[in-house]
């Protein structure tokens, strides 16, 4: 009785192998090498050459990977938004004004439980005033009355209607 596997046989233990790596490390990584193999194998069972069932095996694995990325996108982050992150999450959002905020020198105001120098694009603001952020300048943010934001766009409104 021959023991020998056979090279089916061993590319079936090497899918086995990708697939339970896949399990252990879930990255879908693996994965792709599993199903490579299972190729392979069926290849190899059929009475492909190694040459073959190795380009098979790479060609497989190969286009496996490289249209995840194009697959999983299109199908989990339909409706995804872009994250905004560091200062760029700042902008539209609204601050307090913590120390008056004059034409000449500025003031300060506090967003996400932090302290900022500040500039108005609206005209002097007063302590304790809602300003949201219309741009950011280096450290420096740009604020306008949340109030006159509203009021410009309710001038342009109206100058449509």
């Amino acid at each position: 009785m021959d023991l020998t596997p056979t090279a089916w046989q061993l590319w079936l233990v090497a899918a086995l192998v990708f697939g339970g790596l896949e399990m252990s490390l879930s990255g879908f990584v693996t994965l792709w090498f599993a199903l490579g193999a299972l190729v392979a194998a069926l290849a190899s069972a059929l009475g492909l050459g190694i040459n073959g069932q190795l380009l098979l095996f790479i060609a497989t694995t190969g286009a496996l990977f490289f249209s995840s990325r194009t697959l999983f996108k299109k199908a989990f982050m339909r409706k995804a938004t872009p994250l905004r992150t560091g200062v760029e999450a700042m902008l539209g959002q609204e601050a307090v004004v913590i120390e008056a905020v004059m034409d000449p020198q500025g003031g300060t105001v506090r967003i996400n439980g932090e302290l900022w120098a500040a500039r108005s694009l609206s005209g002097p603001v007063g302590e304790g005033e809602r300003v949201t952020v219309e741009q950011i300048e280096g450290l420096k943010l740009w604020v306008r009355r949340s109030t006159a934001r509203h009021e410009v766009l309710l001038h342009s409104e109206e100058g449509t209607g």
